[in-house]
């Protein structure tokens, strides 16, 4: 048998195509391993958010398609008094929980960072919290702090009488408050422990011989060392205490407390957009300026670190 070979010019010609074809696989390679989660972020998150920016110019129900307003239900917005009462208590939680959730948390990291027998099981302990469901979480805190719950039977115990934790408009919002930093300490802890690990021991040595003490070394040498995560933990507790809904929610009510003077913005969009008369148009709208506000938050946070930085 005679084997034949190819001549040597169709070989010379057929392996630029053959280079070429694998270059062009290798172009398309990334975008097909890419394709499962840039299908799962259009449909879950680009697609409900082009969806609602749209709706929110339309005057759709739960069952209508709806028609095209304009700028209707946004002019709206500023006639109705719960979107105030809702971007005042949201702009209140952020000024309550962000300043706690910054630095109790890196205290705490402090405590807790040291190598002493048992100090996993107060770390555990911390975080306990995090993982725990959040409705589990409200309901046994609306427990405690009922009319006829423990705190308020020891302070009946004491002497002090009962407080209408759950009952007044502000201690209720201040108590929302109090169980979203006991929620969020040991998820900002754990992340103020990695940065934590990064700082160089020798910068608390030379501190020490310069005859800095605990609070000196805190301020001139922790606080410029982990600065950085301090920005990133204040973004993140900014965008989650602006759209608190299950905490307020739970102890709150659906209604927001007495006369829905405790609903927050998200509260309102889930009570306006919901049911088989829901306004989804109106919600959207409200949906798109809880968007702007967080990202003007955003944007504020990294401009103030900016403005450090120079």
């Amino acid at each position: 048998m005679t084997t034949t070979h190819p001549a040597p010019a169709t070989a010379a010609r057929a392996a630029p195509t053959a280079a070429r074809g694998i270059r062009r696989h290798l172009a398309h390679s990334p975008w097909l391993f890419a394709a499962p989660g840039l299908l799962i972020v259009g449909v879950f998150s680009l697609y409900p958010f082009v969806s609602t920016v749209v709706n929110s110019f339309t005057d759709r129900r739960t069952l209508l398609p709806g028609h095209f307003v304009g700028l209707a239900n946004y002019r709206e917005l500023l006639d109705d008094d719960m979107f105030w009462i809702g971007l005042r208590n949201s702009a209140l939680y952020v000024l309550g929980v962000v300043p706690a959730l910054v630095i109790l948390p890196l205290l705490l990291a402090l405590l807790v960072q040291r190598h002493i027998p048992g100090i996993a099981f107060f770390r555990a302990a911390f975080y306990t919290p995090v993982v725990a469901s959040i409705v589990v979480v409200g309901l046994i805190w609306v427990w405690m702090l009922d009319d006829r719950g423990l705190i308020n039977a020891l302070l009946e115990t004491v002497g002090v009488g009962t407080v209408g934790f759950l009952s007044d408009q502000w201690l209720l919002l201040v108590s929302s408050m109090a169980v979203t930093v006991w929620k969020g300490l040991g998820y900002y802890m754990i992340i103020y422990l990695a940065a934590l690990a990064n700082v160089p021991r020798e910068l608390h040595e030379a501190a020490a011989v310069d005859g800095a003490g605990a609070v000196r070394r805190f301020v001139t040498v922790t606080v410029p060392a982990v600065r950085s995560t301090m920005v990133l933990v204040a973004a993140l507790s900014s965008v989650a205490a602006f759209k608190v809904f299950s905490e307020v929610y739970l102890m709150a009510g659906p209604n927001g407390g007495p006369a829905g003077e405790d609903t927050t913005l998200v509260m309102l969009v889930q009570r306006v957009g919901t049911g088989l008369s829901g306004r989804v148009g109106y919600a959207s709208a409200l949906s798109v300026v809880v968007f702007v506000v967080v990202v003007a938050l955003m944007l504020l946070v990294l401009r103030a670190d900016r403005k450090e930085d120079a």
